[in-house]
């Protein structure tokens, strides 16, 4: 039972000339939580992804599996510190003619040290893994806004080849600008919207008087629609394109915004993680120290018995 003293023989050595710090319970300890730790965060992935459900209306939601997240790890945090703490403790060496105070500090420093060892050795080995697996949300939100703006620029005819050359080629269109738009081949005439377009949406997103008179005899040459007619389509098409690229910036921001908190919330949550770690592995480290000092030492040596 906790408490009780259990006679052994007598220690061989005095252990309070010897340093303070017994490294090999410290290693021990945080072995034991280190391999603790890696267990319940394996157990708590899987509980995690049996929860979650692709089908709407099914499983655990978003705020849900992050709420239990967190709890998880912090009860992590406290199993796997407070049982590497209480190891560190339980297993040092016993420290003689000491006073209680002295004690528990060394205790309590090698819970802690156990515990620091056992956070680096863990975060060595999955850093890697939370890295990889942050960095491919933070790419996904980004592939999504960024397919929103392209998708956004190709249903308004505005998609670019590339900056510089795209530029180039909206003013060398306008040199051969005439009012025969029907000389002008299917593909020649969605080469120049698309270029009309792309400018005007990415300077200043107004579309100039002389580029919507050009479009709007492109389209009235090809749909036999009147010239106010054609400015009229013309300015309901280009004011959805432009409308479209401005929801999808700020379904960017609001995306990034939603990134940049929920990484916040994130990294503050596993400091407050890890500093329940280290209090109970402080803790368990006096509560095993304590048991460690119970077990008293005979003066008197074991003779071993002769068969006769």
């Amino acid at each position: 039972m906790i408490g009780t003293s259990e006679h052994y023989p007598a220690a061989q050595q005095d252990s309070s000339s010897h340093s303070g710090v017994s490294w090999a319970a410290i290693f021990a300890g945080a072995a034991a939580a280190a391999s603790l730790s890696l267990l319940l965060i394996m157990l708590g992935a899987g509980l995690g992804f049996s929860a979650v459900s692709p089908w709407a209306g099914e499983g655990i939601g978003a705020k849900g599996l992050g709420l239990t997240a967190i709890v998880w790890l912090a009860l992590t945090q406290i199993i796997a510190s407070g049982m590497g703490g209480y190891l560190a403790g339980r297993l040092r060496v016993k420290w003689s003619n000491m006073h209680g105070d002295e004690v528990y500090f060394r205790d309590t420093a090698h819970g802690f040290l156990s515990w620091a060892v056992a956070t680096l050795v863990t975060a060595t080995l999955i850093a890697g893994s939370i890295s990889s697996v942050i960095g491919s949300g933070v790419q996904a939100s980004a592939n999504v806004a960024s397919g929103a703006v392209t998708a956004a620029s190709s249903a308004a005819g505005a998609h670019a080849k590339n900056g510089s050359s795209e530029s180039s080629d909206y003013f060398i269109d306008t040199l051969f600008r005439d009012d025969r738009g029907t000389a002008v081949s299917e593909d020649a005439a969605h080469g120049i919207v698309t270029r009309i377009f792309v400018r005007s949406l990415s300077n200043d997103g107004q579309l100039s008087t002389e580029d919507r008179s050009y479009l709007a005899q492109i389209v009235a040459q090809r749909t036999n629609l009147t010239q106010p007619e054609a400015e009229q389509r013309v300015d309901q098409v280009y004011t959805k394109a432009h409308q479209a690229i401005e929801d999808a910036k700020v379904k960017a921001k609001q995306a990034a915004d939603t990134a940049a908190k929920v990484a916040a919330w994130t990294t503050l949550w596993m400091f407050i993680t890890l500093l329940l770690g280290a209090f109970f592995a402080s803790l368990c480290a006096t509560f095993g120290g304590r048991r460690r000092d119970a077990v008293t030492y005979l003066d008197r040596p074991i003779t071993p018995s002769v068969d006769r």
